[in-house]
């Protein structure tokens, strides 16, 4: 009986991670297939990104980087899909024209929930 508990929940626990990946990846960062021509660099400190506002051109390939000064921080713009994670990068197509808002991804201490910056695609 205690193997069957056992065997139950180890087969609980595969299911709900297979569930996760599959939920992640269909989440991922929009990529391209045209090279990035040129570089969108965040810059990150404790609760901050160091500028408020970035803007990109509509249909731009760029390779959007990461860097964490201090601290762990990730980058998500939910709208456009895009999870970048600490001193990451990633080419991104900004394809969709509109302001959206950038947010640290991953908890950083009590200022966290403050941490956000706009991205303007023009």
């Amino acid at each position: 009986m205690k193997k069957t508990i056992v065997y139950l929940l180890a087969l609980i626990a595969v299911l709900a991670l297979a569930a996760c990946a599959k939920k992640e990846s269909e989440n991922a960062a929009p990529t391209s297939t045209a090279p990035a021509t040129g570089e969108l660099k965040i810059v990150a400190t404790n609760y901050q990104f160091d500028q408020q506002q970035y803007t990109v051109k509509k249909g731009e390939t760029l390779k959007v980087t990461l860097e964490s000064k201090e601290g762990a921080h990730g980058i998500r713009i939910k709208d456009l899909g895009v999870n970048i994670g600490t001193n990451q990068s990633k080419d991104v197509t900004f394809d969709k024209a509109g302001t959206y808002e950038i947010e640290c991804s991953i908890p950083c201490g009590s200022g966290h929930h403050t941490m956000k910056a706009k991205l303007v695609v023009e």
